[in-house]
């Protein structure tokens, strides 16, 4: 969670205290050597499908740079209590933060709909506020999946073979409310990285944490190449339909997207 904080950092995809992080764990972990200090919590939503995982979470108003200096002083470990309604939140003596990050509901939800889904023992969530991506949400034109898809993977031969889900874009939906997490959750059902207009970004992976940022990068440096031609007039062609449609028969991917 520390290298994953950090390189969201430097992509400038979390100023401040902004972005949150967290990392499911199926299996049995002891959490008090690390985490001593409990208190029951109530969960901002039913997870039932999450009863006795653990969840290592970022606190609000964290920085992610400083997870891995850190990072008993910016991450709390839930342990979810059956029936999936209530928790027990294990935090270390040098807690920073007086409550989790104030997208909880959306983790939790997408967590528990993964798990349910497909069974899964391990998932990384990470919700980030990279500038390009965020800037062309702005932007009427973008603010539609097709369209976004189609202007930002053709900059690079990488971002086909390595999103070729490609991006979701949702509508601006008030940050923490019922209606992001919903939309949110179905997004992630479907894409790689989900793009939440005038907002930022999640992204999911059942690999580690630090593919999830991954993802998040290889679609910023899309868009800041798209951003880059906007800004000169538009004077570059990028990569053909065709040429995509050859990069993905060399790499056997199958994406949408493939004209």
């Amino acid at each position: 969670m520390g290298v994953a904080g950090s390189r969201i950092c430097e992509i400038d995809a979390s100023e401040a205290g902004a972005g949150n992080m967290s990392v499911l764990i199926g299996w049995e972990v002891d959490l008090r050597g690390f985490f001593p200090a409990q208190q029951r919590i109530d969960l901002p939503l039913p997870a039932p499908s999450l009863a006795g995982h653990t969840l290592l979470v970022t606190g609000s108003g964290r920085r992610l740079r400083q997870i891995g200096t850190d990072p008993l002083g910016n991450v709390g470990a839930v342990r979810v209590h059956d029936g999936g309604r209530t928790a027990t939140l294990h935090t270390a003596p040098r807690r920073l933060f007086d409550k989790l990050t104030s997208e909880l509901n959306s983790h939790l939800a997408v967590h528990d709909d993964q798990v349910s889904r497909q069974g899964l023992h391990f998932q990384a969530i990470v919700h980030a506020q990279p500038p390009h991506l965020t800037y062309l949400s702005h932007i009427p034109t973008y603010r539609n999946t097709g369209v976004l898809n189609r202007r930002i993977l053709r900059w690079e031969p990488e971002t086909i073979i390595s999103l070729p889900q490609g991006v979701g874009v949702l509508d601006f939906m008030m940050p923490g409310s019922p209606e992001l997490m919903a939309a949110n959750v179905d997004g992630l059902r479907i894409f790689d990285v989900v793009l939440w207009s005038k907002h930022g970004v999640m992204a999911r992976s059942d690999h580690s944490i630090t593919r999830a940022v991954d993802l998040i990068e290889y679609a910023e440096t899309a868009a800041r190449y798209e951003y880059m031609n906007l800004i000169a007039g538009s004077p570059a062609e990028g990569l053909t339909a065709d040429e995509v449609k050859q990069i993905a028969a060399t790499f056997g991917v199958t994406s949408p997207w493939i004209d």
